[in-house]
């Protein structure tokens, strides 16, 4: 955020020695710097505007008035009023607050128009007393810290349990609320009924305070949750090989509830991982497997998404490479965990307690702390590589692929018939191509690629589906689907495995293109 000006007001001469004092502690203190800014009129550049008009104005601009009242009144104007109780009247009357500092000194040594300003500023305001510089700039951090406080810039708390700013029940979405209170009697027999309230529900989860939803309620249920937390979006990218770089095959950035979110983030790292189906030989349903276990994918994510900082500006990064799946998201470890600890059994310390009961309660999470276990235990099982956690600018989990095997150029179950008839289709659809691609307009790519995800789409769930078949389901011409796989074995997508009567296709990752 923009530091806030903070006008210091004062006899100069004798808050000399004060003046610079809080000028300096508020310009090197690494929390207030952040925020406040200081305006001393001493220190502005030579105008040729009047001086009670300038401080004036200094006043109007500035977000907070600290006064320094002690034993001199100043010089008067022609109306006998200071600098001094101009800028504190004119505070008053344009509402800023007021943060009055009384220097300790005998009444009867102070001036009585110093005495009596003071004694108007008693009547309406907390005033402290300081007696040296240090117990000043003490009493101004409190009260800095105080207004922050006040102003929930800063928290006590964590930050999905702090009111959020604007927000009102209004713009929950009670539909989500409906699916969450249905979802949470189903897998973990969530007491309230199913026509219980969002009013109920939210007190029920601790999601209100005074009425108004927390962070936590916009992240679960809102309508727009980024119109509140803009940062709170995913960003997705799918690269070729196996660094960040241009051109990115696809990109995209997620919106919606966290419940959203992670089901996007899912869904979009599944459908560019290999999924291979076995054979029928051990029972009548063929077994099918991604490349990394989905359960591994969903836990990376949803600990992205559950245990993220949320007052970053950063977005949680899901990044697919040809050797790996990388989840990122701008937070850290507690305290009471380091990276080895994750390996081992470790207690539950959620960065988001109020975010990550209802995750839990919807079956997205567990509480014990065993996500990253369950995560190193399925790998194992699926004969990858352990899940590395890191920590950089924020936290990652980088989930390592699978070496690609190369496939044989023949099978044994092919007959010459049938190579024969492949050929014929081939340089049928070789010719076709041709024709195609000389005329193929811009819209006309876009549609190809979609055809071809669409087919890449059903070719994972059934990689036994015949030309016909695919071309019924997506309403394309057998020329067209012929054309499309003929495309996708060119670019590596696909292969296939058998015959071409009996054999099945199998649905590859994209391939880095090495740039000329």
């Amino acid at each position: 955020m923009t530091p806030q000006p903070i006008f210091l007001s004062s006899v100069q001469k004798e808050f000399a020695a004060e003046r610079l004092a809080l000028r300096d502690f508020l310009q090197g203190d690494p929390l207030l710097r952040r925020f406040f800014e200081p305006v001393l009129f001493e220190d502005l550049p030579a105008s040729d505007r009047r001086a009670d008009e300038l401080y004036l104005d200094l006043v109007d601009r500035c977000s907070l008035y600290v006064g320094l009242f002690g034993s001199e009144y100043g010089t008067v104007d022609a109306e006998g009023l200071s600098p001094t109780e101009r800028e504190f009247q004119r505070a008053g009357e344009r509402g800023k607050p007021r943060l009055i500092f009384l220097k300790a000194a005998d009444d009867t040594s102070r001036d009585p128009r110093m005495l009596a300003l003071i004694r108007q500023a008693e009547a309406s305001l907390v005033r402290r007393r300081f007696a040296t510089s240090a117990e000043l700039i003490a009493g101004l951090y409190a009260a800095l810290v105080h207004w922050l406080d006040d102003h929930q810039l800063i928290r006590s708390g964590p930050f999905d349990a702090s009111t959020c700013p604007n927000a009102s029940l209004a713009d929950l979405d009670a539909d989500r609320i409906a699916w969450f209170i249905e979802r949470a009697r189903q897998v973990r027999g969530f007491p309230l009924p199913p026509n219980a309230s969002p009013t109920e529900l939210l007190t029920h989860l601790n999601l209100l305070n005074n009425g108004q939803p927390v962070h936590a309620a916009v992240l679960l249920f809102g309508r727009q949750p980024q119109s509140f937390l803009l940062s709170s979006e995913l960003k997705a990218a799918h690269f070729h090989g196996t660094a960040i770089a241009k051109p990115i095959p696809s990109y995209q950035v997620f919106k919606g509830t966290v419940f959203e979110l992670v089901d996007q983030a899912v869904d979009f790292v599944l459908a560019r991982l290999s999924f291979a189906i076995g054979t029928r030989a051990a029972s009548s349903q063929a077994p099918a497997a991604y490349e990394i276990p989905p359960e591994v994918i969903r836990e990376a994510i949803v600990n992205a998404v559950a245990h993220r900082d949320y007052t970053s500006n950063g977005s949680v990064q899901v990044m697919v490479f040809a050797d790996r799946v990388e989840i990122w998201n701008p937070g850290s470890l507690p305290p009471s965990l380091t990276l080895a600890q994750l390996r081992q059994p470790h207690g539950s310390v959620p960065a988001n307690p109020l975010l990550a009961e209802p995750l839990y309660l919807a079956q997205y999470i567990e509480r014990l702390g065993t996500g990253t276990a369950d995560m190193i235990r399925r790998c194992r099982e699926a004969g990858l590589s352990e899940p590395v956690f890191s920590l950089d600018d924020g936290f990652r989990i980088a989930l390592g692929r699978p070496t690609p095997q190369p496939s044989s150029s023949v099978t044994t179950e092919e007959t010459e018939e049938e190579t024969k008839e492949e050929t014929e289709e081939e340089t049928k659809e070789e010719t076709e191509v041709e024709n195609r691609e000389q005329g193929e307009s811009r819209a006309a790519r876009g549609r190809a690629a979609l055809n071809r995800d669409q087919i890449l789409a059903k070719l994972s769930t059934d990689p036994e589906l015949t030309i016909a078949e695919l071309a019924r389901l997506l309403n394309l011409s057998d020329s067209g689907v012929e054309y499309n796989l003929r495309k996708l074995r060119q670019d590596g997508r696909i292969r296939r495995e058998g015959s071409t009567k009996a054999g099945r296709w199998v649905v590859l990752p994209p391939v880095q293109v090495p740039e000329p």
